[in-house]
């Protein structure tokens, strides 16, 4: 494989930093302040539903301009696997906390996310305009969680800010640039670009895409990418705006259209100078890749009955979110099972796959459907379902599977009376009087007539009387008389064991 024989050129490279969070502790708005932007307003149900990539140029207090490179990474529980891998391409980490909430379960899962992945990060106390923010009571609550503050028993760095206000957001610009130069970030401006694929993507109109972090190195326009088994030319990149460029240096978000197949998100990319040095990249890895056992293939249950799911979403990410979401799913007698994911518009060829797999459900997450899909779909009677924000998608789930549940039905023993005494037979009914043993015994009820503990046979409880007056139940303990509906012959001394039948 040929190599790059460029001589290097080792400069200081500009910080990717990661925003992390609680769902709704201002992660975007930050971002929107940074940028002076307005993407909070339009994220649909208020939160992040996919990783994003940008670049701004924050000037320091002496004026000198320098670039930093932001991961707007979401906050909500499902989207983990995305969060993870925001941290894994960042060099720095932005824990953001509000100063009115505080530390919360979100919150204690992105340090974790951080914690492992080694890099450092500075704490974000926001929310500091709210009249409930309290920000000693947030530090206090930041040490309880083992979160320990510089001047506050620790060494991470905070900063007071209002995202919405724009107080506090500059110093916490200068100190990323502070914690940045500390950790001497370099890179080799004459290298072929190496990064990380961040997010996959399908345009009807342009192809595969492909987001990605340049980490180290350069790439220009008539280069290739590769990644796992992918390649792509670099034609067609675009910056993070949406912009066409020709050239992009380490710490840049870009994106680059015209992969062969999706590349898989959090992989890792190089790129080279001729389509042959990628392919034979390609066919290394290829050559590399354990075969696949069958034999860890899940086995089946009968028993259990399985809500086939076919799932179409926007991006590779929100697809990896949806299945965290499943898998949490518990539930003992029905199986939610992924029968086909992809990306892109729900299609006609994904009706057709449903259709053959009884009850198939089609599920969209930010994904259109196709006209002749939907006119196919409701001549075949597959059920279609449409959803833009990922909590919603996960209460329907939840819901199919509860209504999806087996009802079977069992017998539940309410009461045992023993007979003292028959009155009166008339064809199939009898009058009696007996005593409540254990449980209580109603009208209406079915009942089992006993002797000797042995089933006999069947009757129906038509009335009760206690004290000469008609009731509804008889409580253990209590004498009674009851007229009773049996097609056998009661005695003294039997018993009747009455019961519901009951649906689980």
């Amino acid at each position: 494989m040929k190599t790059n024989n460029k001589q290097p050129n080792i400069i200081g490279r500009p910080p990717v930093i990661c925003i992390m969070g609680h769902i709704d502790h201002g992660k975007s708005t930050l971002l929107d302040c940074i940028r002076k932007t307005t993407v909070a307003e339009k994220e649909v149900g208020g939160i992040t539903q996919r990783i994003s990539a940008y670049e701004i140029i924050h000037k320091n207090k002496s004026g000198k301009e320098n670039k930093i490179t932001f991961l707007d990474t979401p906050g909500h529980e499902a989207f983990c696997a995305i969060r993870e891998r925001g941290v894994d391409v960042a060099d720095i980490a932005v824990l953001v906390v509000s100063a009115e909430d505080g530390v919360k379960k979100q919150t204690l899962e992105a340090l974790t996310c951080i914690k492992d992945s080694g890099i450092p990060y500075i704490v974000a106390i926001n929310k500091i305009d709210k009249p409930g923010a309290d920000v000693e009571k947030t530090k206090q609550n930041l040490a309880e969680n083992e979160i320990y503050l510089e001047g506050y028993g620790g060494a991470a760095p905070w900063v007071p800010i209002s995202a919405k206000t724009g107080e506090g957001v500059s110093e916490l610009l200068d100190m990323m640039l502070l914690v940045a130069e500390m950790g001497e970030l370099t890179g080799d401006a004459n290298k072929n670009a190496e990064g990380v694929v961040i997010e996959a993507n399908l345009d009807s109109h342009k192809g595969i895409s492909g987001t990605l972090i340049i980490k180290d190195g350069a790439l220009k326009s008539g280069m290739f990418i590769a990644s796992g088994g992918n390649i792509a030319s670099t034609r067609l990149i675009e910056d993070f705006t949406g912009e066409r460029i020709t050239e992009a240096r380490f710490s840049s978000p870009i994106k680059v259209v015209g992969w062969n197949e999706l590349p898989a998100v959090g992989a890792a990319f190089k790129s080279f100078e001729t389509k042959k040095e990628a392919e034979n990249y390609v066919a290394a890895f290829t050559e590399n890749i354990p075969a696949k056992k069958n034999s860890s293939k899940e086995k089946e249950d009968d028993n259990i009955l399985s809500v086939d799911i076919i799932l179409k979403a926007e991006t590779m990410g929100s697809i990896e979110a949806i299945e965290h979401e499943i898998k949490k799913i518990k539930n003992d007698k029905v199986r939610i099972k992924i029968i086909r994911s992809g990306i892109g518009d729900i299609s006609e060829n994904d009706v057709k796959t449903a259709s053959a797999k009884e009850g198939a459900v089609i599920l969209g997450f930010d994904a259109a459907v196709d006209p002749k899909a939907r006119n196919y779909a409701e001549r075949l009677g597959v059920e279609i379902k449409v959803f833009d924000v990922i909590y919603k998608l996960s209460e329907w789930i939840e819901a199919k599977a509860r209504e999806s549940t087996p009802k079977f039905e069992t017998e539940e023993t309410s009461g045992v009376a023993k007979i003292i005494r028959v009155f009166s037979k008339s064809k199939d009914k009898y009058v009696i009087g007996g005593k409540v043993e254990s449980g209580l015994v109603s009208v209406g009820e079915d009942a089992k007539i006993l002797r000797r503990d042995q089933e006999v046979g069947k009757g129906k409880i038509k009335e009760l009387q206690h004290q000469k007056k008609k009731v509804s139940e008889i409580k253990e303990g209590m004498e009674f008389g009851c007229q009773i509906q049996a097609a056998i012959e009661i005695a003294p001394g039997d018993k009747i064991e009455s019961y519901k039948i009951v649906q689980k």
